[in-house]
């Protein structure tokens, strides 16, 4: 565990960032789990249960993979944490199970759920078919069509998969929906948010469930390369649950570089981007004080990403204040970089990554290594989902190997 540098305090605040700015018939559902998540996750019998579905159900630990021909490239040392080997294809799967059991701890029937790769809404609608708990989920339009296999996935779980039409019809007006919905229905039921965002204590709450990637990082490069602190370690960011997992167990070992890599979509001055650090300032967004994309006005500048599950205004409040005291540093890339790192490592290594985790790969160009530096990349999904996109771009660009 880390000390209380960079945890969430007691009010719910990184810093200046989180808090929970919530209408008052949500309050009682908030303070509900703010009183009891920390007490119930911490208990030896979720421990168990939790740590049991994570080996038997969901495959962890996941391997910390060294990509020889990506390090022969990078001419230094590069491990990807092999999150697209988990159960359902990403990180999502550890934060949807142990939200699942602390809802049913909490004596919720009913769960919902936004998504916007769709990852998230697999994870959920995936535990609620283990747990035979309701589930529905709220996803936008516009990702409904792009992410058409895990809708499918979804609604063959059981799932009710419900369409956005408001907005950018993406994720933002998903987590919208997912919100009025739960105002109506507060006494029955459990939102499980995907990502470090939301009112306190989801950002913290979806952190701690997702740090067992970075538990498990340093037991694996202890084992492989004899010391379990990498120089780097590099995530895509959105919301930020997988960066936030990875980043966690390292956050007060100044020697680890955090490298957090965010959506510029067709560039940052284009207006089509999604990189909410770099062009953002702070406001509130979905229940908490962060970074947000927004106009002189402050009215919410509608995001843009090839990749879905990175198309969001904001971003986790903790990534906020790691970005400010510049304790993580958060870098950009654009979608064709993206589909460029993609194709460079399913050709190299024969591992078709998530766009998602494309932009993570695609700063390696961007970075000065040592060639005795350790660099752990968190490959976050696998790029099923994301095939239509890819094969569009080879298309259009003749790709030939």
């Amino acid at each position: 565990m880390t000390t209380n540098n960079y945890n969430v305090n007691e009010q719910g605040y990184y810093g200046e960032y989180g808090g929970a700015y919530i209408p008052e018939i949500l309050f009682n559902n908030v303070e509900e789990l703010k009183n009891n998540y920390l007490e119930i996750i911490e208990s030896d019998s979720f421990k168990k249960e939790f740590d049991e579905l994570l080996k038997n159900y969901v495959g962890r630990p996941t391997p910390l993979y060294h990509a020889k021909n990506l390090s022969s490239q990078f001419h230094t040392n590069i491990f990807l944490k092999r999150e697209d080997l988990n159960h359902t294809g990403a990180h999502k799967i550890n934060n949807a199970l142990g939200q699942i059991l602390l809802a049913k701890r909490l004596g919720k029937k009913r769960i919902i759920a936004e998504t916007g790769a769709g990852q998230h809404g697999v994870a959920t609608a995936t535990a609620c078919a283990l747990m035979n708990l309701e589930c529905i989920v709220y996803m936008g339009e516009v990702d409904i069509k792009r992410q058409a296999p895990n809708v499918a996935r979804m609604k063959m779980l059981g799932a009710k998969v419900i369409p956005a039409t408001s907005g950018s019809k993406t994720l933002k007006d998903a987590t919208n929906e997912a919100i009025r919905d739960w105002i109506n229905h507060t006494e029955t039921t459990h939102y499980i948010i995907g990502s470090v965002v939301g009112p306190h204590p989801y950002p913290d709450m979806v952190t701690r469930f997702q740090s067992v990637i970075s538990k498990e990082m340093k037991n694996q490069l202890l084992e492989q390369v004899g010391k379990e602190n990498p120089e780097f370690v590099i995530a895509c960011v959105g919301g930020g649950s997988n960066a936030a997992g990875a980043f966690y167990h390292y956050l007060n070992n100044e020697n680890v570089k955090l490298i957090g890599v965010e959506a510029a979509g067709k560039g940052i001055q284009t207006g089509h981007t999604a990189a909410t650090l770099t062009i953002g300032k702070p406001g509130i967004i979905h229940g908490s004080k962060t970074y947000l994309m927004q106009n002189e006005d402050g009215q919410i500048i509608e995001p843009y990403s090839i990749s879905a599950g990175l198309d969001y205004p904001g971003i986790g409040p903790i990534h906020s204040f790691l970005h400010d005291v510049k304790r993580a540093n958060y870098m950009h890339v654009t979608d064709k970089e993206a589909l460029e790192a993609a194709l460079n490592l399913t050709q190299k290594e024969g591992i078709i990554p998530a766009l998602e985790s494309s932009h993570a790969l695609a700063v390696l160009t961007k970075l000065n290594f040592k060639k005795t530096d350790t660099v752990v990349v968190n490959l976050s999904g696998r790029g099923d989902k994301d095939l239509t996109t890819y094969i569009n771009y080879l298309n259009q660009n003749d790709y030939e190997k």
